[in-house]
Order: structure tokens, then C-alpha cells, then sequence
């Protein structure tokens, strides 16, 4: 092949032919995860969807607004970082139910979309955002820090799924074990909504 045909391939001139030959390289490749990513990459989906949905359930079980106050991580915490809890804390002690209903609602409409395949493209920015914000209030940044310190709280951790299923959508493609793959065989213009890159 001549370098003027490599460099064709290479700027996106072709993009359907680069994204079939992306697909014949990953389904000849000896390695069992890349071959089998289509899938792979919809059952990390459909777990982290039902895990949310779960979570975003537990929101409305009776007695969790009355503690949801006292979730929030103070006690311990740096000074420089004390007024930002003492703001949360004052908010959420005056009316928490508001809060828990709308954070329970927004883990449910997460978890629906996760599970169907929905929206994709949103659903894992506002997953990434939701889960920062989880780890930044009522998981107090993981702390406080000190000898007795185990892990960093789970709200970050979940931030980096969603950013490794961004990552893994961005490099191989649709996905077709998801609703947005329906929609865009009708609608074309939906991946703005649903796909990376």
C-alpha cells in the first residue's frame, strides 16, 4: 500500500471501510476480550445499571430521609473543606426529602438507562457527574484521612467505570445490544446522542 493510500485511511476519508476493518481486526485477534467486546461491553452496562437501580430504590425506603443528614462527612474533615460540609449540612438538615427523592429518582432514570442502553452518550457523562457528586457529600471526598484511612469512598470509583465504558464505547463502536442501536438504524442522527466519536 503507498504512503498517499495509508495516509487516506489514516485522516477518516474512509470511514466506513476503517470502522469494517477495525471490526475484522478485533474479530481475527487471539485475544478473547477483544474479539468478544460487543458483548463484554453491554454486560458491564447492564451490571452497573442494575447496581444503580438498586441503589436509586433504596432512596425511597422508609427512614432514609431522616438519616440522610447525618451522611454527611464533617466530623474530621480538613478546616478548609469544613465550609463546604457545613453548606450541605444546613441545607439537607432544613428539608432533606427533596434531596433524597430527586438523588433516589435520578439513580433510578441512571440505572433504566443503563440497562436498556439508552441515551448512552448522556447516561455515562451524567453517571460520571452524579458519582463525583455522591463522593464529594454525603461520601465527604472519602475521608477524613488519617492512620486509620481504608479506600477512598466508592463514588470515585464509579466515576472511573463510567469513564472506562466512554473509553471502551469510543474505540470499538455502536453497540448493538442497546436500544440506541435500534433507534439509530431509523434515526441516523440519534448517535449524537448515544455514541463516542
Amino acid at each position: 500500500m503507498s504512503c498517499f493510500a495509508q495516509r487516506d485511511n489514516m485522516s477518516g476519508t474512509n470511514a466506513h471501510g476503517e470502522s469494517s476493518a477495525r471490526l475484522l481486526a478485533m474479530k481475527g485477534s487471539r485475544n478473547w476480550v477483544v474479539r468478544n467486546i460487543g458483548w463484554l461491553k453491554s454486560f458491564m452496562r447492564l451490571i452497573l445499571g442494575i447496581v444503580w437501580l438498586i441503589d436509586g430504590s433504596l432512596k425511597f425506603s422508609s427512614g432514609f430521609v431522616d438519616s440522610f443528614p447525618a451522611l454527611i462527612k464533617s466530623q474530621g474533615q480538613p478546616s478548609w473543606l469544613q465550609p463546604w460540609f457545613n453548606f450541605w449540612s444546613s441545607v439537607t438538615s432544613a428539608n432533606a426529602a427533596p434531596f433524597v427523592y430527586s438523588i433516589g429518582t435520578l439513580e433510578v432514570a441512571l440505572g433504566a438507562a443503563l440497562v436498556l442502553g439508552f441515551m448512552r452518550k448522556i447516561a455515562y457523562l451524567s453517571g460520571m457527574v452524579l458519582s463525583l457528586l455522591i463522593w464529594a457529600i454525603p461520601e465527604g471526598f472519602g475521608g477524613p484521612y488519617g492512620p486509620a484511612s481504608t479506600d477512598i469512598g466508592t463514588g470515585v470509583i464509579y466515576s472511573f467505570l463510567f469513564l472506562s465504558l466512554i473509553i471502551v464505547n469510543t474505540i470499538s463502536g455502536p453497540s448493538k445490544y442497546s436500544l440506541d442501536f435500534l433507534i439509530e438504524r431509523k434515526y441516523p442522527a440519534w448517535k449524537r446522542v448515544a455514541e463516542f466519536g
